[in-house]
């Protein structure tokens, strides 16, 4: 139905259609158990036009409540409002509102990971860098990033186009590119990485995820690398495709890492 991945959810897509342009937290999928869980927190794609929680947001919550982890999905903004560095402050925000919060919610503060997808991926990436995330607004370092067929650079002859424009506008200058194309910003302090794409997708090049790998390698970071055939932008969990059970990987990936 509407061309959405199997995996969608339906009546998350009409809600998303009707969410205000401001930083909001998605909390309904925080285990309430009298437990302490892990955590993951979940910036969605959409080109930086629009939050898709229905694809990459909800799906991927309920299945890491599956495995005991509480999920927090960030709604950050976008379109004119979408200018850096508002959806990377959005994102720090909601993670400081997450530590304040954290006994209220009942999070074991030692283990979270962010996840990102598409121009979320961009998001959940420049979190990782020192100038652009958790080191400048003073944030614990993420155990893990979770980046699911990202948009990484801004850089023209790579980006995806929507999404560089939304951020950057049409008339970015190479500087404003290069400060805020992640593979130029990776340092050995960049958190362990769990990063893949399609060999099919036609929205963002693959080749944005090979200069990630390319980067995390040359600093000695902790990184696996997939490319999956056949597969294109967009399909969330992957239900059907070679990328199937991707989510199973990238949480033992993150178990593997943690301290």
């Amino acid at each position: 139905m509407f061309g959405l991945p199997v995996d969608a959810d339906l009546k998350q897509y009409i809600r998303d259609l009707f969410q205000p342009n401001k930083c909001r937290l998605d909390t309904r999928f925080v285990i309430r158990d009298g437990k302490k869980h892990p955590f993951a927190v979940i910036a969605p794609g959409g080109a930086y036009a629009k939050v898709c929680s229905y694809i990459e947001g909800v799906p991927f919550a309920r299945e890491l409540n599956r495995h005991g982890i509480s999920a927090f999905i960030v709604y950050y903004h976008t379109k004119e409002m979408a200018r850096f560095p508002a959806p990377q402050r959005d994102l720090a925000r909601a993670v400081k509102y997450i530590f304040k919060n954290s006994e209220r919610f009942g999070l074991d503060t030692d283990h979270y990971s962010v996840w990102g997808s598409s121009a979320g991926g961009h998001l959940a990436a420049s979190f990782g860098t020192q100038n652009m995330g958790y080191a400048k607004y003073s944030l614990p370092k993420p155990e893990a990033m979770i980046l699911i067929y990202p948009v990484i650079s801004m850089l023209k002859e790579y980006t995806q186009k929507d999404t560089h424009d939304n951020l950057l506008g049409q008339d970015a200058s190479l500087r404003g590119e290069m400060f805020t194309s992640v593979e130029e910003h990776v340092t050995d302090a960049y958190p362990p990485t769990y990063i893949w794409t399609g060999d099919a997708d036609e929205t963002v090049q693959p080749e944005n995820t090979l200069r990630m790998a390319e980067a995390l390698a040359a600093e000695g970071v902790i990184y696996k690398s997939e490319i999956f055939p056949g597969v294109g932008h967009g399909v969330g969990l992957g239900s059907g495709t070679s990328a199937e059970g991707w989510i199973g990987k990238a949480i033992q990936f993150w178990y593997g890492c943690m301290r």
